[in-house]
């Protein structure tokens, strides 16, 4: 099992004509909800609210085949993300965040242990900016680095990072990380003036076994030990790019599962790499062909093969 840590919310996507559309969304719940529907199995840590949006959101995790017996459940009401989405399908956030059920996230809602079950855990986006849900996640992290593989997706939102800390946080959960995956634009962020290929050698000096960048229409690039492996990402015709990223952290960690190589001393053959970021890339491009952030099945997949 891999158990997926962070925030679920609504995303307000407005429509260009005055009016909004309200969507499931977060990067731990994206990717939960991705992996659930690759059938790999999945359990959601997170808060969610007892509010009408809040039974949305775990109505869709267990729909999907997530399960929900590591969440804890709360009168705060659902945080909520204001998106605009461009021209171009990119999306960029706000937050509505004081008092709802994502950051209400505490130690005493995580289990003082894991059952032998569950081999990865994934942490991102909000998890590491909102407390006190960053804390939490932060000594989770802790805890379980080395015992199992541990998979950190930063997805930074600069415009909600007004703690100081943020990024002396971000670099110690990188070292607690098996596996980091970070956008282009994240390793921009986190190292100024370096190319990605040069924040991703960054990284791996930090101890992570493997660093992957996301290119988006340029594909993706892997680097592990002295290996480095680019790849291309399919064509498709872009109706928004919400929930790609996501999508691309399930598909890389469901390829992993598939192939047995969800361990904390994770070690890929160059075929195994390029094979990993080909498939998190068919995963990502099938999502921005779809309206939100909507991964595709298993079987969905199995179709563009018969």
């Amino acid at each position: 099992m891999i158990v997926v840590c962070g925030e679920a919310l609504i995303d307000m996507i407005s429509n260009g004509d005055g009016t909004q559309q309200a969507a499931p969304g977060g990067g731990p719940f994206n990717t939960a909800r991705g992996l659930a529907r690759l059938g790999v199995p999945t359990a959601f840590l997170g808060r969610l609210s007892d509010d009408v949006f809040g039974a949305q959101l775990a109505g869709l995790l267990v729909s999907d085949g997530a399960s929900l017996e590591l969440a804890s459940i709360g009168s705060e009401p659902t945080t909520i993300a204001m998106a605009d989405v461009d021209s171009e399908g990119f999306a960029e956030y706000e937050f509505l965040v004081q008092g709802t059920s994502a950051p209400s996230l505490t130690d005493a809602m995580v289990p003082e242990q894991f059952g032998p079950d569950v081999a990865a855990l994934y942490f991102g986006t909000l998890g590491l900016v909102l407390e006190p849900m960053a804390s939490t996640l932060m000594q989770l992290m802790s805890r379980e680095h080395g015992r199992r593989l541990v998979m950190l997706d930063p997805n930074i939102r600069v415009g909600l990072i007004t703690d100081s800390m943020y990024r002396d946080r971000l670099q110690a959960a990188i070292s607690k990380s098996t596996i980091v995956k970070a956008s282009e634009a994240d390793l921009a962020w986190l190292y100024p003036g370096l190319g990605y290929e040069q924040g991703a050698d960054r990284i791996l000096d930090e101890g992570v076994r493997l660093v992957v960048v996301t290119l988006g229409a340029r594909g993706a690039f892997g680097g592990q030990g002295d290996t480095r492996i680019l790849v291309d990402a399919p064509h498709v015709d872009v109706v928004d790019t919400i929930g790609a990223g996501d999508a691309f952290s399930a598909a890389l960690l469901a390829w992993l599962s598939d192939h047995d190589l969800l361990h904390a001393d994770l070690s890929l053959r160059p075929d195994e790499l390029r094979e990993s970021l080909e498939f998190a890339c068919l995963v990502a491009s099938l999502t921005c062909a779809r309206a939100g952030a909507d991964p595709p099945t298993r079987a969905d997949l199995l179709k563009l093969e018969s």
